[in-house]
């Protein structure tokens, strides 16, 4: 597993690269097929072998920091639902009532146990079956191979992962994860979006700032560096390093010594669909969940430290307001490519040494469907 590049070599690689006018460069350059981005039967083979078979971003540990605190929503097109018991554990399950089908849970919210709207089949948060009204009329129904159909889950950096199948190739997959998130941390705000475009389309535009100069001319470039960016793999997983100018103040400081908090964002790709950006006063986690061809669901996670939430909060909203700004560019960007391929003009998308992060998530969706098939 890749180790990732502590404060002090990360300043010294930057500054580095201010000093040369270099970034880091891939290994390769890919070739993707515009088909791959165009076809129901490959974003089916994308959720059936990769999004349900490998342990996917849910959502951070801090939505669920209570014990009975639930998030339900739909991961791969699967309604599930994640939940921390009473013993502290999250464990989720397949958000379905075992008499009719019914969503047990919706949203989130807290509860001591989940009972079914439709004929109130009770559940508790261990997902066992509780109670049947009236159970005499299921006579010889078994309550104990009748409750929650679970699915894995599994806390991992502040963040909680759910692995739908359990025969994948997940086995090892979240080794190396950092603790992104910490324990400490509190929810500020979660909000869903949907993208008109394929998920890949979205995602590439996270992993790579090769475009800062002209998408984000007057909102992200004069903080920043047009193409200058870390590019690191830990797995299956990537970060990309986003510096900011002021990282220049870092020349002043013993380079051991040197901290790069509120110099720059990492923007860490857990494979296969969610980012986690890290910003001077939050850290914003998003879930690209795949609802078309041509549609994502954007699910957005927002955290803070406490004291930031109740002494900074006007900061807090500034910094908010300058990223959406950002994300606003990005969205249209995406959109826009999701349009032109309507054109016809290009049978492969073209990705270079500067996206090597990009390179990193075609290559591993490539391997785990043709490993599969």
């Amino acid at each position: 597993m890749d180790m990732l590049l502590d404060d002090a070599a990360i300043a010294e690689r930057i500054l580095s690269h201010i000093d040369n006018q270099t970034t880091d460069l891939g290994d390769g350059c890919w070739r993707e097929p515009v088909a791959n981005y165009r076809s129901e039967a490959r974003l089916d083979l994308e959720l059936e072998r990769v999004f349900r078979r490998m342990p996917v971003a849910y959502c951070p540990s801090a939505a669920l920091a209570e014990r009975g605190s639930y998030l339900a929503r739909e991961a791969a097109g699967v309604p599930l639902v994640a939940v921390r018991g009473a013993d502290g554990v999250v464990r989720a399950f397949r958000n379905a009532c075992r008499h009719r089908g019914m969503q047990v849970a919706c949203g989130s919210g807290r509860a001591a146990s989940f009972v079914c709207p439709y004929h109130a089949w009770a559940y508790g948060l261990d997902g066992g079956l509780l109670n049947i009204p009236h159970e005499y009329g299921f006579p010889g129904l078994d309550k104990s191979t009748h409750g929650l159909v679970p699915v894995a889950a599994e806390e991992r950096g502040g963040i909680v992962f759910v692995t739908q199948e359990p025969d994948g190739p997940g086995a090892g997959a979240l080794d190396g994860i950092p603790d992104l998130i910490g324990p400490g941390l509190q929810m500020v705000s979660s909000s869903e979006t949907i993208i008109e475009a394929n998920w890949k389309v979205f995602a590439e535009g996270f992993l790579e700032g090769y475009h800062i100069y002209p998408t984000h001319r007057e909102t992200f470039f004069p903080a920043q560096f047009d193409n200058l960016n870390l590019v690191e793999h830990f797995g299956r997983h990537s970060r990309v390093t986003y510096p900011y100018r002021n990282i220049q103040k870092l020349r002043a400081v013993d380079p051991a010594l040197r901290r790069v908090a509120g110099t720059l964002t990492h923007v860490h790709h857990l494979f296969p669909n969610a980012i986690v950006a890290t910003f001077p006063r939050r850290i914003v986690m998003n879930v690209l969940e795949p609802i078309g061809i041509a549609a994502t669901r954007s699910i957005t996670y927002v955290v803070a430290e406490p004291a930031i939430l109740t002494d900074d909060r006007p900061g807090l909203e500034q910094d908010t307001d300058f990223v959406d700004r950002g994300a606003a560019e990005d969205r249209a960007m995406v959109e826009s490519i999701q349009r032109g391929m309507a054109s016809g003009a290009n049978e492969v998308f073209e990705f270079g040494l500067f996206e090597a992060a990009i390179v990193h998530l075609h290559r591993n969706l490539h391997a785990l469907i043709e490993d599969a098939a």
